[in-house]
């Protein structure tokens, strides 16, 4: 089984997110909204065939009815459909996975006329989501498609990656200054973090890149160590699906503290 997690930048009009996510129904395992980011995960998870079929499904439904012309929020996006990372669930199949996001690539370029740049393993190293966003289109050129990004459909980033967690803490009595200052706070290779207002409150949004090994627990202790006085987490959110192992690595009290639930994970959406 394979995994690929859709970001995808419009978080608001819940009809347009129900008619995509129709497209894909036969693998999709779990959509989230922002509204603040203007942004949703969609899930899927198939056998690579299916997958396909259905990640290709979903990325032409996006392409049909969104227009980055008139996107706005917080989060960083430079397309509609903004990043498409295919994991491997067993991890021996990585390979296989490196194979979907070339052809998810080159299918985007080849039919949209769209600039795709890959991350992951690449040319004998590794590739970071990041580098695109820091890099693209100055001194970092599409891998496939146009040299510049499309007015309406901007540009997709398409990955290979082992599993990992979008996770955010929800605070109050914060301003965002300071809750930058606590994202970085905990930011290292092993967690990427950024602090954005949304609405009345800020958050700290966290990509853990080794949720067993750097996990939950961890990072919201980190956190709440560096609150001062009237600082308080609000709740943990846990964006798409968590492994059952990252459940089993902290104590099952604090899972409701940590916004995770056996609900939530792969291992109960495909049960």
């Amino acid at each position: 089984m394979f995994e690929c997690v859709i970001n995808v930048s419009e978080g608001r009009d819940h009809d347009i997110l129900d008619q995509i996510a129709a497209t894909c129904s036969g693998s999709l395992r779990d959509l989230h909204r922002d509204a603040f980011h203007n942004r949703s995960v969609f899930t899927l998870i198939n056998d690579a065939p299916t997958l396909t079929s259905d990640v290709r499904a979903l990325i032409e439904s996006c392409f049909r009815r969104l227009d980055l012309r008139r996107h706005e929020g917080v989060h960083p996006r430079f397309g509609v459909v903004d990043v498409v990372p295919f994991v491997a669930l067993d991890p021996e199949r990585r390979s296989t996975a490196v194979g979907l996001r070339d052809e998810t690539g080159h299918w985007i370029a080849d039919n949209f006329d769209v600039p795709v740049f890959f991350y992951g393993p690449l040319d004998g190293g590794v590739r970071t989501l990041p580098e695109i966003r820091r890099l693209a289109f100055t001194s970092l050129k599409p891998d496939v498609g146009p040299d510049e990004a499309s007015p309406k459909l901007g540009a997709v980033a398409v990955g290979e990656r082992p599993v990992m967690l979008a996770w955010n803490i929800w605070l109050r009595g914060v301003a965002l200054e300071r809750a930058r200052h606590l994202a970085a706070g905990v930011r290292r290779p092993e967690v990427r973090s950024l602090a954005f207002r949304a609405g009345d409150q800020v958050q700290v949004s966290c990509n853990l890149i080794t949720p067993d090994a750097v996990g939950p627990a961890v990072v919201y202790d980190e956190v709440l160590a560096q609150l001062g006085p009237g600082e308080e987490v609000d709740h943990a959110e846990l964006v798409g699906l968590a492994p059952m192992s990252v459940l089993r690595s902290v104590d099952r009290v604090r899972w409701t503290q940590l916004g995770l639930s056996e609900e939530s994970t792969i291992e109960g959406r495909l049960a």
